[in-house]
């Protein structure tokens, strides 16, 4: 109904009224519920890459110095103990979802809530009126541009997450961004009573190995199962808030001990039962990566391994602009490339793909529409140490096809439903 509305309703009346519309629904709906994050200590996560697992670390470094949190992701919903997945299928659910939300986590004594926020969630004010103690910013760069019209328009929507530090009313705010990041140095102009930057300076030393990452901070060694250089970043900038709470590198130390990774995010996927494991000589690796920048850091942590790589482009309708480079990336990394089907919408998949393939020069390409087969043939041509990388979906709940239709999905089940027939025929 609400789509039919919008249709009717002239493009620039629509233009006009939408943000008094947004901002009236952002209102009524934490007065319904109280206001209720004026009772917790709420933490925004923002930036274009490692939001989801900076929120998980996050919540893990709160968690083992004994606090009660609260999370909101792309990921799941959680309150103390309970964790649900997030089925909706956006980062940043609607106004009066969150508002309940905290609520809720207010009822149930959280002392923190955990927020992954997005540019499109700000652009429809589902930030506002959530009184912000501290904004994390990971990384900024283009992405979702036909969404907000101009690389511009998506950095004002994610720095207006950070704007609300000022129209908060708690008593002290804090800001931590990237310093590595050159668009996040603009993060730093915005009002708040602390601001910390970090950085790979940080850290004393580190090294990447199969088993992840070890980093050396303060003089203490910390391992972590994350791999690759972006999860440091993500450690450190999880870490840096956390000891603006108190949180103890010791703290830091276990519970990264403990933190054996994020579902959809570089997952290992391995056989369930343990005589098919055995049998299991190559890699699966499952990943969100949906940026031409996320995709080559995913594939730079198997540097020296061949990869046999399976993936889409963009959902249909959007950020055109990047599939030839996703597949000049697939082409510069992969030994093999299988492309195939991830959320086209209303536009032909065929095209996508035929569009991500242009950027592929001297390499022979797979296109195999059906995700699952795609999948199958990627395990079927594996060989002992290759590893499969399987790019686009991470944890998404759905393959949304024409006219909404949603195909109910999960990357790493299918994955392992495949990966499972290929190693009993072995």
């Amino acid at each position: 109904m609400l789509s039919l509305i919008k249709k009717m309703i002239p493009r620039k009346l629509l233009a006009a009224i939408s943000p008094i519309y947004h901002f009236s629904v952002a209102w009524l709906a934490a007065l319904r519920y109280g206001f209720p994050s004026k009772k917790l200590n709420v933490v925004a996560i923002t930036g274009t890459k490692g939001k989801t697992t900076t929120t998980e670390l996050v919540n893990a470094f709160l968690e083992e110095a004994l606090h009660k949190t609260a999370l909101v992701s792309t990921l799941r919903f959680k309150i103390n103990e309970r964790s649900e997945r997030n089925m909706l299928k956006m980062t940043m659910p609607g106004r009066f979802f969150l508002q309940k939300f905290l609520r809720e986590a207010v009822n149930k004594d959280c002392e923190y809530a955990i927020i992954e926020m997005s540019s499109e969630g700000a652009k429809q004010f589902r930030h506002r009126f959530i009184e912000i103690d501290a904004v994390i910013v990971t990384n900024l760069s283009p992405e979702h541009i036909e969404s907000h019209g101009s690389f511009q328009k998506y950095r004002e929507a994610k720095l207006s997450i950070a704007q609300q530090l000022k129209n908060s009313k708690k008593s002290k705010t804090i800001l931590v961004a990237n310093k590595d990041d050159y668009e996040s140095a603009i993060f730093f102009n915005v009002a708040a009573s602390e601001k910390y930057g970090y950085s790979l300076k940080a850290v004393d030393s580190y090294s990447l190995n199969k088993e992840g990452v070890d980093i050396v901070i303060e003089g203490k060694k910390v391992h972590s199962y994350l791999p690759g250089l972006f999860n440091i970043y993500n450690i450190i900038a999880a870490m840096t808030y956390a000891q603006t709470q108190n949180v103890s590198l010791d703290e830091i130390k276990s519970a990264l001990k403990k933190f054996r990774g994020v579902r959809g995010r570089m997952e290992r996927v391995y056989a369930t039962s343990h005589s098919l494991r055995k049998r299991q000589n190559f890699e699966v690796i499952i990943d969100y990566a949906h940026t031409s920048d996320s995709l080559e850091k995913a594939y730079l942590v198997f540097e020296g391994r061949n990869r046999i790589c399976v993936l889409g482009g963009t959902g249909g309708g959007r950020d055109k602009w990047k599939r030839a480079k996703m597949g000049e990336i697939a082409g510069k990394y992969c030994k093999e490339i299988i492309l195939t089907n991830e959320d086209p919408y209303d536009e032909d998949p065929q095209s996508i793909l035929l569009d991500i393939a242009k950027g592929i020069l001297n390499k022979k390409i797979h296109i195999i529409l059906d995700r699952r087969e795609a999948m199958r043939k990627a395990f079927s041509d594996a060989k002992e140490d290759d590893v499969v990388i399987i790019t686009g979906k991470g944890t998404d709940p759905y393959i949304m096809d024409k006219g909404g239709v949603k195909i109910p999905w999960d990357d790493a089940d299918v994955a392992r439903e495949e990966l499972e027939k290929i190693l009993f025929a072995k």
